[in-house]
């Protein structure tokens, strides 16, 4: 498939913004996906490609979170296998989901956690994790992992989002750590996704690649500015991206 260089150049500067918004709160696919589909992409191409060029994003973006120290690594090894199967198997039944089913589902919860958000000030401002985890907490982390494995496998839109507020509410970690984490395994579930997607044949390289050397740029800048502004900016780019994504998906089913 041939793309004019407008559209390799709308699509790396859509690719970096979305990756500096996906480095800090996620959501990222709410840019990136329109964005492919815009250029004519077709939909599942356009979701196994934006599978690709999210990888370098997510890869960039959790690498330099663990480089400062915000990744909870023994965490992430317990939950990251249940992100796997959930990914694959989102891939492989995506085109037996009833989507409007999905759509309304999804709309209602990601607009009750931006809501919530809003309403709770207080929510992740303060760190207050604990170092062992109680049983409860990680069954149900497990559980949530498999489901959005699943669900960024089949979408993705709204993932790293509703991994943050996971993270806050199970495991009682702050915005900053809460992305930090997220973004762990939304790199999971994206590589996982793209390696199924490479083998169904859905993934345009020539279109994937230059995109996803761009994200690297947003995402590095992104991960950055949350390392080093911590609550302030996390937050309020949390909350604004999870009500873009409810919008998005209810004008989706409109």
């Amino acid at each position: 498939m041939e793309l004019s260089i407008t559209s390799y150049i709308m699509l790396c500067i859509f690719g970096f913004i979305a990756a500096w918004v996906d480095s800090i709160a996620g959501g990222g696919g709410i840019i990136t996906i329109p964005a492919y589909l815009a250029a004519g992409i077709p939909p599942q191409f356009t979701l196994g490609t934006n599978k690709l060029s999210a990888s370098f994003s997510s890869f960039t973006s959790s690498l330099r979170y663990f480089c400062s120290q915000k990744t909870n690594l023994r965490l992430m090894l317990i939950l990251a296998p249940f992100t796997l199967v959930g990914s694959i198997v989102g891939v492989r039944t995506i085109l037996l989901i009833n989507n409007t089913l999905l759509h309304i589902v999804l709309s209602i919860g990601i607009l009750t956690v931006g809501l919530y958000s809003i309403f709770h000030p207080s929510l992740g401002s303060i760190d207050s994790s604990l170092q062992h985890p109680t049983k409860k907490s990680l069954w149900l982390g497990m559980l949530l992992s498999l489901a959005l494995g699943f669900y960024d496998g089949f979408f993705g839109p709204g993932t790293g989002s509703f991994l943050m507020f996971t993270f806050i509410k199970l495991f009682g970690y702050d915005y900053l750590r809460s992305s930090a984490n997220a973004r762990f395994l939304n790199f999971i579930s994206n590589i996982t996704s793209l390696i199924t997607f490479i083998v169904y044949g859905k993934v345009l390289f020539i279109v994937g690649i230059p995109v996803g050397i761009c994200m690297i740029g947003g995402s590095w800048l992104g991960s950055h500015m949350a390392i080093k502004n911590g609550n302030k900016i996390v937050k309020p780019i949390f909350v604004i991206v999870t009500i873009a994504v409810a919008v998005k998906l209810i004008i989706d089913l409109l």
